[in-house]
This record gives structure tokens, C-alpha cells and sequence, in this order.
């Protein structure tokens, strides 16, 4: 499978601006960020690239005008490789979960200890709303309760709930890399009674879950939270990530007409996490 490889430099290169950007970027399907001196690089899956798509949203970009951006054909990236090099360090959350690579030494001790290995995958916990996800999990009683992680990414998220007592658990994602990455890491990890599949909220279809997390995009959000209710079993909660603070009303709108409502709501660096109750 080929990517394209899109590298941005941005002017000014201030972090909100970069964020706000890598969140138009993955609305128009690319779906991998990284940050360089100049900007960021993003990845997109060539057959699903659209360069108007591209070229309307730069020339609209209401933060600023001074966006240069180069295309690039990639074959598959050795992410781990990447990351091992310039980003991925060992994380504590909550003092109680780390989260760490195969190849890091000198592991701090922690009461769930998750190895993740992130390939083209997003979700190592090093980004607010996957760190806010796992703070909800952290806090979460999910023995025997049955979970679904849609846009699992890594599995990051579906590996903690498992080892917090989940059964059974279903992590699900468009991209095939992030299910083959998935597959690895929950394997790495011991918990394989994690099923991983392939798809977005068509694969939810005769499932049902007492619990949900979905940490993806504010536009997918809305467009299947319909989808996310209707499998939800009665008093079941609802975990959403994956955008700003002032995407709330619009959410919430969408989730009180889905037969939920918000219970709790926490930021981190403006992102946004939501915990919600079917009712």
C-alpha cells in the first residue's frame, strides 16, 4: 500500500496553529502526523488522496496564509523506527499506567504496564486526547464489561481496558495498517482475547457494548453517533475524544438526540474529552 507523504511548513509555526491544521487535515483523510522543525509531515493513503481537497483547504485556512506544502509518494514507513529515533518516550498517566516501546530500557513501574510498537499508527498516549482517554479508562470500572474502542489506532485503549478486566473487547479501524499494528501489540501485550477488525461504524452492526470509546474526529463523531446509541446497552457509557473544546455544543446537540447525555467533560490544551451516559 502507498502513501503520500505531505510536508508542511508553516508559518508562524506555533503549536495551535499546527494542531488546528492536523485536525482539517483528518477530515479530508489523512490520517498520521509528525511534527518537523518548519511545521509538520502528514500521511494519507494515496488511493483516498484528493489534492483540490487539499489545495481548497490550505487557500482557506482561516489561521493563517503562509502554508507551503510538498507531495511525496512513500512505500510503507518504518514507524517504529521513526518514532524511535526522534519522538516516542516513555509516558506515566495517572501514575498508574505506562506506556512505553519494545525498545526503551529503564521502565518506570507501574500498576499496567502497555508496550506499544506504533508502526504508521496513531495513540502511543502521547497526544491529549489519547492521554485524556486513558485517564477516563484509569478511572473506569470495567470488569466483565463488554467494550468497543472505535478508531483504535495502536489498541492502546482497548489493551488497558482489557487488562482492567474488559471481556470482550473489540477494537476497530479503517486504516489496515493501525488493525495490523493492533493485532502486533495486542499480542505483545497478552490480552488476545481482543478482537481487532477492519472497517468504521459498519462493523458495530449486531454488536452491542456496555461501554465506548471513540476517540477519532468531531465530523465522524457526529456522522455515527447514531450508530454508537444504538449499540449501546441501556445505562452504557459513551467516551468521546478527538477534538476542541469548542466543538462541545455541537456534540452535545448530537448526543442528546441520541438518547445520551453528557456526564463529565475534561480538556487538556484545549482538546476535549466527553463522558457520556445512555439513558
Amino acid at each position: 500500500m502507498q502513501y503520500i507523504e505531505l510536508k508542511l511548513t508553516i508559518k508562524p509555526n506555533e503549536e495551535y496553529i499546527v494542531d488546528l491544521l492536523a485536525s482539517f487535515l483528518g477530515e479530508i483523510g489523512f490520517e498520521s502526523f509528525e511534527e518537523h522543525v518548519d511545521g509538520m509531515i502528514a500521511y494519507i493513503r494515496k488511493e483516498v488522496f484528493d489534492e483540490d481537497a487539499l489545495t481548497h483547504l490550505v487557500a482557506n485556512f482561516p489561521y493563517t496564509s503562509d502554508i507551503q506544502y510538498e507531495i511525496t509518494n512513500v512505500d510503507r514507513v518504518n514507524w517504529n523506527e521513526e518514532w524511535e529515533k526522534h519522538y516516542f518516550e516513555p509516558i506515566i498517566i495517572g501514575n498508574r499506567c505506562v506506556i512505553h516501546s519494545s525498545f526503551h530500557v529503564n521502565i518506570p513501574t507501574a500498576e499496567f504496564d502497555i508496550v506499544i510498537d506504533p508502526k504508521m499508527s496513531f495513540g502511543t498516549g502521547h497526544h491529549e486526547t489519547t492521554s485524556l482517554m486513558i485517564e477516563e479508562i484509569l478511572d473506569a470500572e470495567l470488569e466483565n464489561k463488554s467494550v468497543i474502542d472505535m478508531g483504535c489506532g495502536t489498541a492502546v485503549l482497548a489493551i488497558l481496558a482489557a487488562m482492567k478486566g474488559a471481556k470482550p473487547v473489540v477494537a476497530i479501524d479503517i486504516d489496515p495498517w493501525c488493525t495490523e499494528n493492533s493485532t502486533e501489540n495486542v499480542q505483545t501485550n497478552g490480552v488476545e482475547w481482543i478482537k481487532v477488525e477492519l472497517g468504521g461504524a459498519n462493523q458495530l452492526k449486531g454488536k452491542e457494548a456496555d461501554i465506548i470509546f471513540a476517540n477519532i474526529n468531531r465530523n465522524i463523531l457526529l456522522e455515527d453517533m447514531k450508530k454508537y446509541s444504538a449499540i449501546l446497552n441501556e445505562g452504557g457509557v459513551l467516551y468521546l475524544s478527538g477534538f476542541y473544546t469548542e466543538d462541545i455544543p455541537v456534540l452535545e446537540a448530537e448526543i442528546n438526540r441520541n438518547q445520551l447525555h453528557i456526564v463529565t467533560s475534561r480538556s487538556k490544551n484545549n482538546w476535549a474529552v466527553l463522558k457520556t451516559i445512555k439513558v
